[in-house]
């Protein structure tokens, strides 16, 4: 999962592949409350492993639930049965809806049933989410429920013992949030012990899918409701949870929609194949198949599998009631940018109550890009963007700690403009999909010249390599250790028997022999440590002896020319950081930006000096010293690949700089080559 402050995404060009879906966030967390409300074991498979589910996960344990992880996507839950194990806690709910307002309805049936006191809240974000529908149904019940702040919103206490009210049918709103019918439906069968109980919607209920979710796992658990239309819910006497021993949730259908559209865009010679749901789904959300098939794309389906390739070009305009898909309509407003007409999203009043305020947030990024857009209360209209690239701009995304503001945001890099997008805070997305961009990495492409590479070129012992992985981490690029690929093949040269000694090295069949070795290289670099095939090596390739080997060695053409090619290759989304000696000179001559650091020799070897001390080694500074003079003088005189700076490079000397300043320096530097208008955050959208 990406933390840094924002992630930087090249222009992308072609979609294939296969992709696995995370876990439903909607049927996660319902499930998660039903098997806690049940009694006896409830095994949980393909679970969401994201931020909602976590927090529903703790706050089940603060109630008393035992939790056993099984796997990274499967959990034990053992119910409680309908009771309470503790009759006090407060529990910290982040923003997750989907655990605040059921949690608030269960808790409050519970307490007046059991008596206790439980205080729910989360981050600024949630107590500005209504809530106010939701309360007003439970103090009707006879519930005691209390703001802890603002009237209508979160933190809320709940409290108990008191008397319920349920001979009467139980009103709530459902044009604001179906969250509220859907927390009254999971709650209300823990007090159906003897009567039935009805609930009754005012207004148009929005979102009718999700609370069909709700029916289906209910059913699943034990409680068959019966529907009247979508107005009215009975729910049985005598209703009791049971657990149905094992669930397995499916692949999330909001996000499927992602995928969706990057096949609808860009799988043009071969189709992306989305694993995890299928066209027969019980997620609303997968309606959106149907809204991208309207707009030109081609969708087949299977039963846990869809296939999408790119059809119509430009895409269909369309003009489309998106209520029953409100989460997955967002995808279209950003699909919209590559239509042949304006696109209008009408009866999605229910974005202006989400993590943000979806609408204006979504008008306001979307204009960055050069689109026009117009919204109302409850609609939006996008008008598209030149299918030759003509009004694509460069744009940096303010993500309002929105998940589904980052990942609809990253498919406008399918611009035909190549235009480069930002997304700033690109960590929101833990919030249901963590490995988001990591996944979407895997079905796209980019040509390699639209890949960025930042080159820090530089004499042995400048820091080049510390400085190269702490600017790929703020960046959330890969980094290449050019230098280590050489100690890599210094190492396995020892280990086949080839000499790399001086000596040695004049032989030309040891030089071809060399040669091999480096083009089946088996190196492989994976948090912070160096593989040789099956090996960490990490230790043995930073030692003096393996420094040295590698200087040697990689002085020799045939050498170099093997290792080209798999340098190059690390050139990945979204991009790379790639130190050594000839980065920008030989390997990445069009990196967009090039460093030649270095620092006095005598620095040099205090510092080497340092680091041998702290692994243990001994080592003399005067020979050091020497040892360097003597390298960078070979290293200079080379016939191939001379250690010198690039043309183009900046000449960074940081004897008396931090890392951290270099890291600032460089950083700075790249900003000021990338495309983007300098942000002012977030605009005329509102707060986040």
């Amino acid at each position: 999962m990406y933390t840094t402050a924002f992630l930087d995404i090249p222009p992308l060009r072609r979609a294939a592949g296969t992709v696995r879906l995370p876990g439903s966030k909607s049927i996660s967390n319902r499930v998660l409350l039903l098997a806690a409300l049940s009694a006896g074991r409830t095994e949980v498979h393909d679970l969401l492993d994201s931020d909602d589910t976590r927090v529903m996960l703790q706050a089940l344990q603060q109630l008393g639930c035992t939790v056993q992880r099984l796997g990274p996507t499967t959990v034990a839950v053992q119910g409680l049965g309908g009771q309470l194990a503790q009759r006090q806690a407060q529990l910290f709910l982040g923003n997750a809806g989907t655990a605040m307002r059921p949690l608030t309805a269960a808790l409050a049936v519970l307490a007046a049933q059991h008596g206790g006191v439980f205080e729910l809240s989360g981050v600024p974000r949630m107590h500005e989410r209504p809530i106010g529908d939701l309360v007003d149904a439970l103090r009707l019940l006879g519930a005691d429920v209390t703001y802890l702040g603002q009237d209508g919103y979160p933190p809320l206490r709940v409290q108990g013992p008191a008397a319920l009210r349920l001979q009467a049918p139980i009103r709530v709103r459902g044009d604001v949030s179906s969250q509220f019918l859907t927390a009254l439906l999971l709650a209300l069968p823990l007090a159906a012990q003897h009567h039935p109980i009805t609930v009754e919607v005012d207004g148009e209920l929005i979102s009718k899918p999700y609370v069909d979710i709700t029916l289906k796992l209910l059913q699943r658990f034990g409680v068959a409701v019966q529907r009247d239309g979508w107005q009215r819910f009975t729910i049985p006497a005598g209703a009791r949870y049971r657990t149905p021993g094992t669930v397995h949730v499916e692949g999330d259908a909001s996000a499927a929609s992602y995928f969706i559209a990057a096949g609808a865009l860009a799988a043009s010679d071969a189709a992306l194949t989305i694993e995890g749901v299928g066209l027969a789904s019980i997620q609303g959300d997968i309606a959106f198949a149907d809204a991208a098939r309207a707009m030109g794309a081609h969708i087949d389906g299977e039963a846990n599998r869809l296939h999408v390739r790119r059809g119509a070009w430009p895409l269909r305009a369309l003009d489309l009631d998106c209520n029953a898909i409100p989460d997955a309509a967002m995808t279209l407003a950003v699909m919209a940018l590559y239509a042949d007409g304006p696109c209008t999203l009408r009866n999605i009043g229910s974005w202006r109550v989400k993590e943000t305020d979806r609408i204006a947030a979504m008008a306001t990024e979307l204009r960055k890009f050069g689109a026009v857009v117009e919204e109302g209360p409850d609609w939006l209209r996008v008008h598209p963007l030149g299918a030759d690239g003509t009004g694509w701009r460069a744009a940096s995304v303010y993500t309002y700690d929105d998940h589904r503001m980052a990942m609809c945001a990253s498919l406008a890099a399918f611009n035909p403009a190549r235009r480069p997008v930002r997304i700033q805070d690109p960590r929101c997305v833990a919030k249901t999909f963590p490995d988001y961009f990591e996944t979407l990495w895997q079905v796209v492409q980019a040509d390699p010249a639209d890949i960025p590479v930042i080159c820090i070129d530089g004499p042995s012992a400048c820091g080049k390599g510390t400085l190269a992985a702490a600017v790929a981490q703020r960046l959330g690029y890969h980094v290449l250790d050019s230098g280590a690929l050489y100690r890599l093949l210094g190492l396995a040269a020892q280990r086949a028997g080839v000499p790399t000694d001086d000596a040695a090295l004049a032989d030309a069949a040891v030089a071809e022999r060399l040669a091999a070795l480096a083009a089946q290289l088996p190196a492989r670099f994976a948090d912070g440590r160096i593989w040789l095939g099956d090996d960490d090596v990490t230790d043995e390739v930073r030692s003096q002896a393996a420094g040295a080997a590698a200087s040697r060695v990689s002085a020799l053409p045939a050498v170099r020319a093997a290792l080209l090619q798999a340098q190059r290759a690390w050139r990945r989304l979204p991009g790379l950081v790639a130190d050594g000696r000839d980065m920008g000179t030989v390997v990445f001559p069009d990196a967009p930006l090039k460093v030649y650091l270095t620092a006095g020799v005598a620095e040099r070897a205090r510092r080497r000096y340092e680091q041998l001390r702290a692994r243990g080694e001994h080592a003399s500074i005067d020979d050091l010293l020497a040892e360097l003079q003597t390298r960078d003088a070979r290293d200079r005189a080379r016939s191939v690949a001379a250690l010198k700076p690039a043309e183009d490079a900046l000449l960074l000397d940081n004897t008396h700089q931090s890392i951290e300043q270099s890291v600032q320096t460089v950083l700075q530097w790249w900003q000021q080559r990338r495309p983007f208008a300098p942000d002012h955050g977030a605009g005329d959208a509102g707060s986040s």
